[in-house]
């Protein structure tokens, strides 16, 4: 019998990868979108166009415990990944409120639905964390045993969401396992994010298509993988015969700075940085600035420094990274040249 999967956040990056994989695996996988008056299912639409049969979007609100409830009680899944999330940490400190709603709140109403439907001897649930709970880090590198210090909104949202998950495990023996995944990006990683507001802005600057690049905290360090690589770890994350929790990094760590630098040389582009702090500028071949720094993109709390341990990952999950960053920043570029390329066409 075919197993079941809900995947709240399935029009996300992560959510999108994820549906692609369990297909793969024979599951049928519902997914949780919300009703929008524009559309938001392009991550997921080329699964429709294949006629996958095995695959079915459902509108709901995470927000909403009633909604949450129904779906769960409708669908009765094997497995729920809660991927759904406000995840912009700088937009975390306009709308804190609305963040915390979902990112907080949203993991109680799917955890309490599984345990008052009496499902939670039957479904397996895991909870998307991430590196940011760590913030101001007090140790480096994180391991599952190093104290949270959250620095933002949607930190302290995925704290609350972290140890809910664990107090239902421990509570009422629930399968509820937490993923913490150090920075995964993609080509599907949306425009606000730093590395592809990198990738596609300077493959608009490469095509003459922009002049400069304006960013933040270009010496913040992160750990980064592919969100291909960190859905596989979270689906092994319910596989295994013990609920547990998993640190999900690469081991790795650069700065935004040297992500640009990985940036440019792929793209064949010469840069040149000067300057100190706040004032230092990248410029080109002819001398021209092409990417500068301006302190309204700074977080009021910074994160400067963040770099997973996935001992325990490898060890018990039998998991490990396959993508580089090199090979990371080079899909995500060629995928932003061919949709650059692709709309000059269309003009």
């Amino acid at each position: 019998m075919m197993k079941k999967a809900l995947i709240f956040g399935i029009t996300g990056q992560d959510g999108s990868y994820l549906a692609e994989f369990l297909l793969k695996k024979k599951y049928k996988v519902h997914g949780v979108k919300r009703k929008s008056s524009s559309l938001n299912t392009d991550r997921v639409d080329h699964i429709y166009e294949e006629n996958n049969k095995n695959f079915f979007l459902h509108y709901g609100d995470l927000t909403d415990a009633i909604s949450v409830n129904r779906l769960v009680n409708i669908i009765k899944p094997d497995e729920i990944y809660n991927l759904a999330a406000q995840s912009h940490v700088a937009v975390s400190f306009v709308i804190p409120n609305y963040t915390a709603n979902v990112d907080a709140l949203g993991c109680l109403n799917i955890l309490e639905a599984i345990k008052s439907l009496g499902l939670d001897k039957k479904v397996k649930f895991y909870q998307a964390g991430t590196s940011e709970m760590f913030g101001k880090v007090l140790e480096s590198p994180q391991t599952e045993k190093t104290p949270f210090y959250p620095r933002s909104p949607y930190g302290v949202s995925k704290v609350f969401s972290h140890w809910m998950t664990i107090n239902y495990r421990e509570s009422y023996k629930m399968f509820a396992c937490n993923g913490i995944l150090f920075n995964h990006e993609s080509p599907r990683r949306g425009e606000t994010f730093v590395t592809r507001k990198i990738t596609i802005g300077l493959a608009k600057i490469k095509l003459g298509l922009q002049k400069k690049l304006i960013l933040g905290n270009i010496y913040a360090k992160r750990d980064w993988g592919h969100a291909k690589d960190y859905v596989e770890a979270q689906w092994l994350i319910l596989q295994q015969k013990k609920p547990d929790d998993f640190v999900i990094a690469t081991g790795k760590q650069y700065s935004v700075k040297h992500f640009i630098n990985i940036v440019a040389k792929e793209l064949n582009m010469k840069i040149t940085w000067r300057g100190k702090g706040i004032n230092e500028k990248a410029y080109d071949a002819n001398n021209n600035i092409i990417i500068e720094c301006n302190r309204k993109y700074f977080r009021p709390s910074e994160v400067q420094t963040l770099l997973g341990n996935p001992t325990k990952a490898k060890k018990i999950l039998k998991w490990k990274p396959k993508i580089s960053v090199s090979e990371l920043a080079k899909e995500m570029i060629q995928n932003d040249l061919r949709i650059l390329s692709h709309n000059d066409k269309k003009k």
